[in-house]
């Protein structure tokens, strides 16, 4: 089996997607967790772009080891100079330059003819080999360059000493058919191509960023350059998870690996998502929050009975793992299974009622978490020694302005004993945050997302946390309400009754 170079652009490329802009610290901490998911390849940023960029290539080339570390550089001396500077201590360093080949770029951004364009190239490649052994060459706007151009510029900069070349669909513009012919084609026309590893660099203008990328290794290609989560400029980059899994799951068929550590995927794209600040789309391939949950009756019990009925992975191996979403699509056998999981033995009238309990509140409120079927499971069976609720509330006073520090006051029912708890935070939802934690010290925030239901003002707010307890152990609860802060207090309140009934 051939292997597959992966070349990580998240802190270069992917850090180029508006509002992603990560300070030293955050791309220090990405590096290392990209050493952990053992990446090969990690470009680290473009140094001459500003005096951060050029400290943060300089940090991750000093501290991390095992993968290459490259910067890239346009061809002109003064950016490779700098880039040199900045990844000269990496154990394996690697420059990378580029120059637009397309007859568009050539015309009007560059203003210099096609045979300008080799000149430099070549120059500027030997340059970069005079400084190191790894250079990478990219040939900009690739797949709108003609075939024969494209050709002889490989060859003359693999001539100059590039032991790779990058056949980057700049603007997204390839589909796969002809992506894939033209990566045959330069292994078929460029008379040294042994000589240098192939790589494609596709965006995701059109959406095809991993399709593109996946024909290019069909045909030949040696290397892959990808993001985390697909950030990047525009529409992004082709996925890192996407296109490491679709060689992993179909590696058989296509005979190629990777090295990459697969169950430090989900870790990784979560501490990405946290470090830009970027939010992962629920229905993202392999890491979205919804990759590997069900709520169609139908799907849920074909997940019950053999669960690559409807999972052609693992979510263990990458660090996920299946989650059945209990909705108004749900039948009886996963609503059944959730609760013998959850240790109630009920009949099948219970469950009849239940499951119109349930269907019903998730009309209303969209999703059914733990603590809603714990209390729906109690109205109907009256269990006597079922627990209920340690806290409950009877007042809530919240003060936020410009000119205030904001506070959460809150009237607490404790196992029938009356409290005041009066706390202050950063904003609204810290400072009740903070009011929860004198009650539940232990109670601590692994994940929290708020969003609108509805597009307007007027709309419900949906809060869904993951709490994590003193034994490191998850859950978690969803609350709604017209009022968002509202909505916070009760999801927090769920919390708080969760980890002190189980404290019990």
């Amino acid at each position: 089996m051939k292997k597959i170079i992966i070349f990580d652009t998240t802190l270069r490329d992917g850090e180029q997607s508006p509002g992603c802009t990560m300070a030293l610290e955050d791309k220090l901490r990405v590096a290392r967790q990209l050493e952990e998911l053992n990446v090969d390849v990690i470009e680290a940023g473009f140094p001459i772009a500003s005096q951060g960029d050029f400290e943060a290539v300089n940090a991750i080339a000093k501290e991390v080891q095992r993968p290459q570390i490259a910067g890239l550089a346009r061809c002109v001396e003064k950016d490779i100079d700098r880039c040199w500077e900045a990844v000269r201590d990496a154990k394996k360093p690697r420059i990378h330059i580029f120059l637009a080949t397309s007859p568009i770029h050539m015309q009007y951004k560059l203003k210099k003819t096609p045979e300008e364009i080799i000149r430099d190239a070549v120059k500027y490649t030997k340059y970069a080999a005079n400084y190191c052994e790894n250079v990478e060459f990219s040939p900009e706007d690739a797949s709108r360059t003609k075939s024969e151009f494209l050709h002889q510029i490989v060859e003359k900069v693999i001539e100059a000493g590039a032991t790779t070349v990058n056949i980057p669909d700049t603007v997204g513009y390839a589909i796969p058919s002809e992506y894939g012919k033209m990566i045959r084609r330069i292994k078929e026309n460029v008379l040294n191509i042994n000589q240098a590893k192939i790589s494609v660099h596709c965006h995701n203008d059109l959406g095809l960023a991993v399709a593109n990328s996946l024909a290019a290794i069909e045909n030949g290609a040696d290397q892959i350059e990808c993001t985390i989560n697909g950030i990047g400029e525009r529409a992004g980059n082709c996925s890192l998870e996407e296109i490491v899994m679709i060689l992993d799951t179909r590696k058989k068929d296509l005979n190629v690996y990777t090295d990459i550590v697969l169950n430090q995927i989900y870790l990784t794209s979560r501490l990405v998502s946290i470090s830009t600040g970027m939010i992962i789309q629920r229905n993202k391939a392999i890491v979205g929050e919804n990759a590997f949950a069900h709520e169609a009756g139908i799907h849920q019990h074909g997940i019950l009975s053999h669960p690559m009925a409807y999972e052609i992975m693992d979510p263990i191996k990458i660090g996920q793992k299946s989650v059945m979403v209990i909705g108004k699509h749900s039948g009886k056998h996963a609503i059944g299974a959730e609760l013998k999981k959850a240790g109630y033995d009920i009949n099948e009238k219970q469950l009849t009622a239940i499951v119109e309990m349930v269907k019903a509140h998730a009309d209303r409120k969209k999703i059914v978490d733990e603590e809603d079927l714990r209390a729906i499971v109690k109205s109907v069976t009256n269990l006597s020694g079922e627990k209920g609720d340690v806290v409950k509330i009877d007042d809530v006073h919240i003060l936020t302005g410009n000119k205030l520090i904001p506070s959460a006051t809150i009237k607490f029912d404790i196992a029938g004993i009356k409290r005041t708890i009066a706390a202050v935070g950063n904003g609204p939802i810290d400072a009740v945050a903070n009011a929860f934690a004198v009650i539940v010290p232990d109670m601590n925030i692994a994940e929290f997302e708020v969003k609108a239901i509805s597009a307007s003002s007027k709309g419900i707010a949906q809060v869904s946390i993951t709490f994590k307890d003193k034994m490191k152990k998850q859950f978690a609860v969803v609350a709604t309400n017209d009022d968002t802060i509202l909505a916070c207090v009760h999801a927090f309140l769920k919390g708080a009754n969760r980890i002190l009934r189980e404290q019990e």
